[in-house]
């Protein structure tokens, strides 16, 4: 069968490969992929800049944002051939650390978890794969064209989990939520938002196209301007910064109104100086009782939740998310997408 891999930590090794059929042990299902999302950690690895290789071997099937339909399922596993699943990206370590050990694997304290596609074992950009039935979560059957999206929606679910539990450290009833970033992770943190009854703000770089349009289709408000602008507005009780920008992060803080909670999701590129009044930032935090809080990755109860969430979405909202659908082949088409771009994908059968 074949598959996309990759030589972590060289560039331009990225290509199609006949690989072994992957053979199921006993309590395993068999899987026939749909498709994958690719994300930016996958060009990333694409790039050299990241990834690790099973042990042994030189080269990583890669892709963990997975959507694929059983063919063969043990007796007794909870599921059937037909089911549409994905595969959740990772593993707890081996010892395991105290997060590990209680399910908390998004969590790992030690750092020796392992992730499909990412670090020390193959993904999900193959034909075929396999995954234990512990770690496959069903979709609803009529997310088949979006369900690759699952991934990315467990990441906000997390995000909106951990806001949640700040929240109730004491009284806590949000009404505004600001999202830095309109690709896939702001519009599905936003989604989440407008689904908990929020008065959502979506703040990105683009003034017309594709991404304001949908912020406008899930009843959210658009926003172009600085984020300093759109916060002294706004007066956000929550924000999800989805963009990784050190200004955006710094201005959010800045702007978090009383009581505020700022989860961060978006991964920074070191080497960029600011110039910040750091202490203005800390007194206002201080000040507000406000929170900055990370977050990342996810474990099988953000999952469920994300699964959740997809089969409440409008199904063709979300396909307007997926705007690059390219075939295996020319993989090349999604790693360096054209336009207007949110999410491309991977069709693998």
């Amino acid at each position: 069968m074949r598959a996309l891999t990759v030589v972590p930590g060289r560039v331009g090794s990225l290509r199609v490969d006949e690989v072994p059929e992957p053979t199921p042990a006993g309590d395993e299902l068999l899987v026939d992929a749909v498709a994958v999302g690719v994300c930016g950690t996958d060009r990333e690895i694409a790039s050299g800049a990241y990834g690790w290789s099973p042990q042994g071997r030189d080269r990583l099937v890669i892709g963990h944002e997975s959507l694929g339909r059983v063919r063969h399922a043990p007796p007794g596993s909870a599921f059937a051939p037909g089911d549409l699943v994905v595969g959740v990206v990772r593993r707890p370590d081996p010892v395991p650390c105290g997060a590990c050990g209680r399910g908390q694997f998004d969590m790992c304290r030690n750092g020796r978890y392992t992730e499909r596609g990412i670090k020390e074992r193959d993904g999900y950009a193959a034909q075929r794969w396999t995954v234990e039935p512990g770690y496959a979560v069903r979709l609803a059957p009529t997310l088949e064209r979006v369900g690759m999206l699952m991934e990315p929606t467990t990441v906000v679910a997390k995000a909106w989990e951990e806001v949640e539990r700040v929240g109730r450290r004491s009284w806590f009833e949000p009404r505004s939520a600001l999202i830095t970033g309109a690709g896939p992770i702001g519009l599905l943190a936003a989604l989440l938002g407008v689904e908990r009854g929020l008065d959502v703000h979506v703040l990105d770089r683009a003034t017309d196209g594709l991404k304001p349009d949908l912020v406008r289709a899930l009843g959210a408000t658009y926003h172009s301007e600085d984020v300093e602008k759109v916060t002294a507005r706004v007066r956000p009780d929550v924000v999800i910064e989805a963009t990784g920008a050190p200004t955006v992060v710094f201005g959010a803080m800045a702007g978090l109104g009383p009581y505020g909670i700022l989860c961060l999701t978006g991964v920074s590129s070191a080497g960029r100086r600011l110039t910040v009044d750091a202490g203005a930032v800390n007194r206002e935090i201080v000040l507000d009782n406000a929170v900055v809080v990370g977050s990342v990755n996810a474990n099988l109860a953000h999952y469920s939740a994300a699964a959740e969430a997809l089969a409440r979405a409008d199904t063709a909202w979300l396909e307007r998310l997926i705007t690059h659908r390219v075939p295996l082949d020319a993989f090349q088409g999604a790693f360096e997408p054209q336009g207007d771009v949110v999410k491309a994908v991977i069709e693998l059968n």
